[in-house]
């Protein structure tokens, strides 16, 4: 089997697709904002202040997101990657409408994870689109 950057790198992709070193910076600058958050609404949950119904958002979310790389790279199953990156913006979304009576910080933290997890779907769904059989 190829390398994944190898099978990556032969996609149809759209002209606009970042390099990877951009992508890998952006994810650079998002994940501790997803921890931060994370954090956050554990501690408001343990500290009762939130209900466990707030906080699934942010746990699936954490799981969609952390299984994306083993089935875009790992299973090459660009069907499932985007399946996968539409659950990640789901819950995205789903958390922050969660978490907003609560807390406007945890939310602005979200906005740029929303930003370029939409921008990630598109670029998903276009790969998805032209490279599945």
């Amino acid at each position: 089997m190829a390398a994944w950057s190898d099978w990556y790198n032969q996609l149809i992709k759209p002209a606009w697709t970042p390099p990877g070193s951009t992508i890998g910076l952006i994810w650079t600058i998002i994940y501790p904002l997803i921890i931060l958050s994370l954090g956050l609404v554990i501690s408001q949950h343990v500290a009762g202040k939130i209900k466990f119904r707030t906080l699934l958002p942010f746990i699936l979310n954490l799981f969609f997101n952390l299984a994306f790389t083993p089935i875009q790279f790992g299973l090459r199953n660009l069907p499932l990657a985007m399946i996968d990156i539409l659950l990640v913006w789901f819950t995205i979304l789903w958390s922050i409408i969660s978490i907003w009576p609560t807390s406007k910080l945890v939310v602005i933290l979200q906005l740029p994870y929303l930003l370029w997890v939409t921008i990630a779907t598109y670029l998903q769904s276009f790969i998805t689109l032209n490279n599945s059989s």
